[in-house]
Formats: structure tokens, C-alpha cells, sequence
């Protein structure tokens, strides 16, 4: 085994996402932060007792195989990793699955809501104890759906964990829970920073399987000789970290899977004006809260593109919807195997096509054809689209008009006139996306980093590594 002989520590980010997961080595090289990818993965759903769930076998694999890839290139001084939030699976008296991990597109939370709001809670009470958004995967509705389910299986439980604790668990043998993923399963005192017992005595949820919470930074255990650090668990809250935002009027946004859209605060906001607009606070690294807009984001691209490639995202489901859909595109080729690139080119190639679609309506969450339902959207609002070109112009212009409105809506919330959008993540890389966000918001737009979710994991391991003093000094060695 070769070890680099060099005087610099190196982090591991490990950075999953709903697609993919990728293992990222980090150091500090003159005071800037240096990146190398060694190791990427795909991450893919399966059917298993009837719902849609994440192969967290294979997930699990996947993190040691790229972890011992990263050690066998160099010396590796501690590693960190993060995934979305929600998600969740639940451990019995023997430190063994219970549950499954089921997806958080999955449909067993439908009405969940409702019910809620009749047996237990109002929104407008819960939204002023919990200060999260109303979604159908919050895991406040998954777990009612499976209390309703599989309740012996909330009785066995003697732990609950998220979807990166428990791969920290299968790590390093040890149970540890942090803050910024829990905050965004609604169960947690938003102004406390910690679970709200009372509401989850409420749901008739067991108290015991929520463990105390530790803040990013703590070290977890170790996996081969090697410290596993708490980043911010849940993605979004690294990325947050890494958005090299100029001053205080800058909107931040997170483009992936989802597009996150908002800015950070000292404290929740929970006023009726935020929770009519659905807008969210997410714990972040440090007791901060992220204010912000979920937004559907690139999932509408990336399903479009895995139709056009016959690709499908959960293992055996029919595709019968999306071969009708195929056959309503003119310039359909089959065989051809679309890049995302193909798609941005057909956009910006296609005559002008003005219709737009609400992104956030639920029809997009988790469709058997997403091309069949932006169709079906289009055409109710005007004008279906007849090529691979409109229906991405389609798709392209309404995530941006919906971008503008969500800045409109959080400057009315909360006040503030913003000057610009600072867009980190995958989605950073798409310049006609950048360029319409541009148009839409009349706000400058500054791109990059790419991988900054990766990055603000990183940060934060630098900064128990002793690299960084704090947060400002990590994000100036960003702009470097």
C-alpha cells in the first residue's frame, strides 16, 4: 500500500445523492481546498413488500469499497459522509434492521397529512412548532404510514436512525444521531434544536428510539484505524457550506435531484406568511437554519433522460406509460443513447416554446412517464409539446420561473431585497439553466462550486482537523 509522503491531511467526502454517490479526497495545499474524485457509484431503488426502497446493502457496500479505494491511494486522515434527509430505517435490541428503507417517493404516505390534521395536530400548530414544510416524505408522514402498516415493527424498534447514520452505524459500530438530518423528519423543537417529545408522544410514537443529537463535528468511531467524523449529515446543510456568497442580499440555491432555494438565518421563522408559502428551516452546521424553498429540481431532467435511454429508476417497474409518451415525440430516436447535454442542445435548438408548468405540482414527484405528465401539464396550460427540444424549453423555463417566484416570495417573507443567486451543486454546470434563472429573476447569477455538497462536508472535517478557524476563513479558501 502506498501512502502519500506529503506533510498535508487528507478528508474523505463521501457525497450520495438519489442517483449516484461519489468519494471525494480533500486537502488544503497552500490555502486552497484541493479535490480529487476516486470513487463514484450508481444508487438505484428496488421493490421490496410492496414499496419502492433504497438498497442500502448495496449502499452500504458501496461506501466501504470506495473508502478502501481512497486508502489504498493515500493516507486518509478522517472521513465524512452525507446523503438527502427523510429516509430512515429502524434497528432493534440487537443492533438489526427492523424495517426497510423505504424510499422517500414511495406512495404509503398518501392522506398522511390529512389524517394527522384530524386525529392529532393542525398544520398551522405544527409548522409553528417544527417550522418544516408540508411534503408527503416528511418522515413524520412515514412513519404514521408505517405505525398504520407495520406497527410491529415501531415495537420492536429500539432505534431510529436516518440513512447516513445508519451507514455511520455500519461503519463503525456505533449509534449516532446529528442534528441537521433530524431536523428535516418535522419531529424536532425548531427553536430548541432538539426532538419535541411531546409531539411525538402525540403520533403514539415510541420516545426511546430517538437518541440524544450531536452537532456536525463530533467524531462518530472509526473504520479501519480511521476517525469518522459528523458533517452536516443531511446534503443540503453541507452545501450550504460551501456557497461562497459575496454578502447577506445573496439568495443561495443547491442544484441536484432537488433545487434548494433560500438563504441561511440566526433563527427560525416560522410566521403564517412562510408556512403559506411552504417555505422550510432545516438545521445546519453550527445551530444556523436554512430558510428555503424545496423546489423539484433536476429529478424532471434526469427521469426524462432515463425514458428517452429506456432506463428505469426502480428495478422491474412497467414502463407502458412512458413507450405511449415516446411515441408522442416527433423527433424521437430509438437506440440513442440522450446525454444531458443532447437535451440542454435540443432545448436551446427548439423553436421558441413560452409554456410553462408548475415544477412543484405532485404529478412530478414520482410518475410512471415523467414525459407523459410535463405533456399532459403543457397541454392543459395551452399547448402540448411535440418534440424532445419544447419539451425541454418546458421543463428548462419553468424551473426558472419557478426560481423567481420563490426569491419574490422570500423577499416578502422576509423583508429583504436580494441581489443575486448563488448557485452551487451539479446543477451549477448547466449554463442554459444558469442563463434562464438570469432572465426569470433579473438578479446576476454565480455559479459554482459543482461539488458543493462535497465541499461543505469537507469544511467542516477541515475544521475539527484544526485546518480551518471557522466557517468564514473555509469559505475564503473556497474563492481562492
Amino acid at each position: 500500500m502506498w501512502y502519500n509522503t506529503d506533510i498535508m491531511n487528507n478528508y474523505l467526502a463521501i457525497d450520495i445523492g438519489a442517483s449516484s454517490g461519489r468519494h471525494i479526497i480533500g486537502s488544503v495545499k497552500e490555502g486552497k481546498i484541493t479535490l480529487e474524485e476516486v470513487y463514484r457509484f450508481d444508487n438505484s431503488q428496488i421493490t421490496r413488500n410492496g414499496h419502492e426502497c433504497w438498497d442500502i446493502e448495496s449502499l452500504v457496500a458501496s461506501v466501504k469499497a470506495g473508502i478502501d479505494a481512497a486508502m489504498e491511494k493515500t493516507k486518509i486522515d478522517s472521513i465524512g459522509l452525507d446523503t438527502w434527509g427523510v429516509d430512515f430505517v429502524l434497528l432493534d435490541e440487537n443492533g438489526e434492521l427492523c424495517s426497510d428503507a423505504v424510499a422517500y417517493r414511495d406512495s404509503r404516505t398518501a392522506g398522511a397529512d390529512k389524517e394527522i390534521e384530524a386525529e392529532v395536530i393542525s398544520f398551522a400548530d405544527l409548522y409553528s412548532r417544527v417550522g418544516l414544510q408540508k411534503a408527503p416524505y416528511n418522515t413524520i408522514y412515514q412513519l404514521w404510514a408505517l405505525k398504520k402498516e407495520c406497527p410491529e415493527q415501531l415495537e420492536r424498534a429500539a432505534a431510529f436512525l436516518t440513512i447516513p447514520e445508519y451507514i455511520n452505524y455500519r461503519l463503525t459500530g456505533n449509534i449516532v444521531h446529528e442534528y441537521t438530518d433530524s431536523s428535516t423528519t418535522a419531529l424536532l423543537d425548531a427553536a430548541k434544536k432538539d426532538w419535541d417529545f411531546e409531539l411525538i408522544d402525540k403520533l403514539g410514537l415510541p420516545r426511546k428510539i430517538f437518541g440524544k443529537l450531536e452537532m456536525p463535528g463530533a467524531t462518530v468511531g472509526e473504520y479501519k484505524g480511521v476517525k469518522v467524523v459528523l458533517p452536516a449529515l443531511h446534503d443540503t446543510g453541507s452545501a450550504y457550506l460551501a456557497v461562497p456568497a459575496r454578502d447577506d442580499k445573496a439568495v443561495y440555491l443547491s442544484s441536484g435531484t432537488w433545487s434548494l432555494l433560500g438563504v441561511e438565518n440566526d433563527k427560525p421563522l416560522t410566521t403564517k406568511a412562510a408556512m403559506q408559502a411552504n417555505f422550510t428551516n432545516e438545521g445546519g452546521a453550527w445551530g444556523r437554519y436554512r430558510f428555503l424553498k424545496n423546489i423539484m429540481g433536476l429529478w424532471m431532467i434526469q427521469s426524462i433522460r432515463r425514458e428517452l435511454n429506456g432506463v428505469s429508476y426502480v428495478e422491474g417497474k412497467d414502463n407502458d406509460e412512458t413507450i405511449d409518451a415516446l411515441k408522442g415525440l416527433k423527433d424521437f430516436e430509438k437506440g440513442r443513447k440522450y446525454s444531458f447535454a443532447d437535451l440542454e442542445m435540443s432545448a436551446r435548438g427548439a423553436e421558441d416554446y413560452s409554456i410553462t408548468v408548475n415544477v412543484n405540482d405532485s404529478r412530478f414527484l414520482n410518475p410512471d412517464s415523467m414525459i407523459s405528465q410535463v405533456v399532459a401539464a403543457a397541454e392543459k396550460e395551452g399547448k402540448a409539446p411535440q418534440t424532445i427540444g419544447e419539451l425541454m424549453q418546458c421543463v428548462y423555463k419553468s424551473l426558472a420561473a419557478c426560481y423567481a417566484d420563490a426569491i419574490q416570495n422570500l423577499s416578502e417573507i422576509t423583508g429583504k431585497t436580494y441581489t443575486s443567486v448563488n448557485i452551487v451543486g451539479g446543477g451549477s454546470k448547466d449554463l442554459y439553466l444558469n442563463a434562464l434563472t438570469a432572465e426569470a429573476t433579473g438578479l446576476e447569477v454565480f455559479a459554482g462550486p459543482t461539488e458543493g455538497t462535497a465541499i461543505g462536508n469537507l469544511i467542516v472535517q477541515m475544521i475539527a482537523g484544526g485546518e480551518f478557524a471557522d466557517l468564514a476563513e473555509a469559505r475564503r479558501a473556497i474563492v481562492r
